[in-house]
């Protein structure tokens, strides 16, 4: 039976932030930057385009990459999952030893 704790490291991309307010600030500027470049056109033209990419640093990669993050970051220390047999699921973490 193999049961990963919070600090084990996941298998696969991890998106996550630090906290919920860093990400969100992550996810403000992204679609900011996205949204303002687009409205800017008719006023300073397409060069203003070229600030979109700029959301995709913010973002780790695309919104969806975002979005993945977002669940994980809120997540994180709360859920564990749990393999055996070869069958895996995802149950709510049991809260460790209080020092």
């Amino acid at each position: 039976m193999l049961i990963e704790t919070p600090a084990a490291k996941p298998a696969g991309p991890d998106f996550a932030s630090k906290s919920v307010p860093r990400h969100l600030a992550r996810g403000a500027i992204g679609f900011g930057l996205i949204i303002g470049s687009i409205a800017m056109v008719p006023v300073a033209g397409p060069a203003t385009l070229l600030a979109a990419p700029l959301a995709l640093i913010a973002f780790r990669g695309c919104p969806t990459c975002w979005m993945v993050g977002l669940a994980q970051t809120i997540s994180r220390g709360r859920l564990e999952r749990q393999c055996v047999d070869g069958v895996c699921t995802l149950t709510k973490a049991q809260p460790g030893p209080k020092s």
